[in-house]
């Protein structure tokens, strides 16, 4: 038995070597699903490189919940949600330059992003108790990007990834939820000027608090659970759009206003 728990470990700890590895070199690797296979696997390597980035000092704000929207389900071919871990050195300004050399293959979305200012622990949580807990929102876009190349991804390989998380943009004015219904607000995504992805709140499990209540619960049991202060990205609320150098991405959302990101060349 503990020969059978060391050899798990350390093909976790493979996993997550190859996978910070391409971070760090900027070259793509190899998907790890010839090492991991299932979500719980996936999100023990995601756990390891969580544990050294903590170790050299990075600052978790917060978790982004991925997978929440159809077509982005569709998109990856994958069929349920999963989350990543957000750092404070993932945070880029509204309408200010984002580097685009940090990414490998970068691909833009739009959503809305909840900043708690109670904890939740326990659990389970009603969306009555993620209501109480959120202290407002904003629009936001996440850039999500990919260390495996090509994108040639399954659940286990995206959840290692830390659920294939880049970088984020957030609004600038803050919004309380009260007389908010995010599940009617309509979202438009435009690249250069051109639109290129709509949708609702009603395309992120439902409603963007469906996916937060789900995001509490999950984590409830963990090392990890959300904090006050904490950033949550609920999820996309439409296709998902690749992004290349000196693209300037504006997203509007109902109710919440827009934000900007600004690729370098």
């Amino acid at each position: 038995m503990n020969d059978e728990w060391s050899e798990a470990v350390d093909v976790r700890t493979q996993a997550a070597d190859r996978l910070l590895e391409a971070e760090r070199s900027g070259k793509p690797c190899a998907p790890v699903r010839d090492l991991i296979a299932t979500a719980g696997e996936g999100y023990a390597v995601q756990e390891v490189n969580t544990r050294r980035a903590l170790d050299e000092g990075r600052r978790l704000v917060g978790r982004k919940i991925g997978l929440t929207n159809e077509a982005v389900r569709r998109q990856l071919g994958v069929d349920s949600p999963d989350f990543g871990m957000l750092f404070a050195d993932m945070a880029y300004l509204d309408g200010l330059p984002v580097p685009y050399g940090r990414f490998l293959r970068p691909k833009a979305e739009a959503e809305v992003a909840l900043v708690l200012g109670a904890d939740l622990e326990g659990g389970p949580f009603t969306v009555a108790d993620v209501l109480r807990a959120v202290d407002f929102a904003l629009p936001a876009i996440e850039i999500v990007d990919s260390r495996i190349a090509d994108w040639d991804i399954s659940l286990a390989d995206t959840i290692a990834d830390n659920a294939s998380s880049g970088a984020f943009v957030l609004g600038n004015t803050p919004v309380p939820l009260a007389g908010l219904d995010l599940r009617l607000a309509g979202m438009t995504m435009t690249r250069r000027g051109q639109e290129v992805s709509t949708g609702a709140g009603a395309a992120c499990l439902g409603h963007p608090l469906n996916a937060a209540v789900w995001l509490a619960d999950t984590l409830a049991g963990t090392d990890f659970p959300l904090r006050a202060g904490d950033i949550v990205l609920t999820g996309a609320l439409g296709p998902v759009v690749p992004v290349e150098p000196g693209d300037v991405f504006e997203a509007w959302i109902d109710g919440l206003g827009s934000v900007r990101a600004v690729f370098s060349e």
